[in-house]
């Protein structure tokens, strides 16, 4: 087992960890889209304090999920991988993390979205099995809004 393979619950002592990732993951993007990407302006400290954010990486945290279960979903809120750690299989491992635990609260499918100008999340997200299922603008951010269905566990994965 890497490193980087261990998905846990964030705890307070990684707050610094996870604005760190979080930063270091969607700065470039500033530029781009022209406004802070909004997971930089995130209470990252209320989100783990309310067992929303999930970490990878030991002993440096390289990854951080933020899931919102809703109710008929989850809500993927962020993800993000420190640059250093790209092309290791960490954003792979969330995203598989994500539909576990969405299968664990028995929520069918989970929802997230990407800003329309991060091109590179528009390539990922369809090869994991998300859809579009629209594109709007919500204040200055223009989204589009992904699903991906979650299929029940088979009775021998129970």
């Amino acid at each position: 087992m890497d490193n980087h393979s261990h998905v846990r619950p964030a705890t307070p002592p990684d707050v610094d960890a996870v604005r760190a990732v979080t930063d270091a993951a969607y700065r470039p993007y500033i530029a781009r889209i022209g406004v802070r990407p909004a997971p930089m302006d995130a209470d990252h400290a209320a989100d783990i304090a309310a067992g929303r954010v999930f970490v990878t990486g030991d002993p440096v945290v390289v990854g951080v999920l933020v899931l919102v279960a809703e109710p008929g979903h989850l809500v993927l809120e962020s993800i993000a991988v420190d640059p250093d750690a790209h092309r290791q299989g960490v954003g792979r491992r969330l995203l598989a993390f994500a539909e576990l635990h969405a299968r664990a609260l028995g929520l069918p499918e989970i929802r997230l979205y990407t800003n329309a100008l991060m091109r590179e999340n528009q390539e990922i997200y369809p090869r994991y099995g998300y859809e579009v299922t629209e594109r709007r603008q919500d204040g200055a951010y223009d989204r589009i809004h992904y699903r991906k269905r979650i299929p029940e566990a088979a009775p021998d994965e129970r």
